[in-house]
């Protein structure tokens, strides 16, 4: 009797770990979460990674970001990274390569809902990372662009960080020489603009 209860309590420890082994938790972004002109071990996606380990997480973290991507492109990749990670969460960076190309918000909006619910499909949470764009876009169309995630955030019921990049665009130091992607130094803010409401959902 108390080797069948071992055993039994042995298998059981074992199914858990390895259910904790299995938790994947999938970025898929564009050259922000990329970590383009920077070693991809500096940027804030592998900060995070070490952040988890650190806390004793099960999360393992799969950066499915490329550079230049739109939502349209994520949203064409998506169902090839679902199928083949299995996430139980997923990060949505996407958004700014469509606003600076001027595309409209409400494709945007469409691109990034189906996005959301391909990801629900599979049973994983969704977080989603806002952005804006500069003031020289024009007064309607940066605001028809960031009230995008506001929209979706209220349809969808699912976290939103409002402006991933709070704290890092226009701030000196914190932009690469280009002047449009987040420098070294940026990548431990833009990993605790996520924290907050990432943490809770782990």
């Amino acid at each position: 009797m108390r080797a069948s209860w071992w055993l039994s309590g042995a298998l059981a420890l074992l199914c858990w770990m390895q259910g904790a082994q299995a938790a994947t938790l999938l970025v898929v972004g564009d050259s922000i979460s990329a970590a383009f002109g920077l070693d991809t071990r500096q940027g804030w996606v592998n900060l995070l990674q070490k952040r988890l380990e650190q806390g004793g997480s099960p999360y393992q973290v799969v950066n499915g970001s490329i550079s230049g991507d739109t939502s349209a492109g994520g949203l064409a990749r998506l169902p090839a990274l679902l199928a083949q990670h299995q996430p139980q969460l997923v990060i949505i960076e996407l958004g700014g390569n469509d606003g600076l190309r001027g595309q409209p918000p409400a494709q945007l909006q469409q691109n990034l809902a189906a996005m959301i619910d391909q990801s629900r499909a599979v049973g994983a949470q969704v977080l989603l990372l806002g952005m804006r764009l500069p003031p020289n876009y024009g007064a309607r169309y940066t605001q028809s662009f960031a009230e995008v995630y506001a929209t979706l955030a209220k349809d969808k019921q699912l976290p939103l960080v409002p402006f991933f990049m709070e704290g890092v665009g226009g701030v000196e130091g914190m932009i690469q020489a280009d002047g449009i992607h987040p420098s070294e130094a940026a990548q431990e803010r833009l990993l605790e603009n996520v924290w907050p409401l990432l943490k809770p959902m782990l």
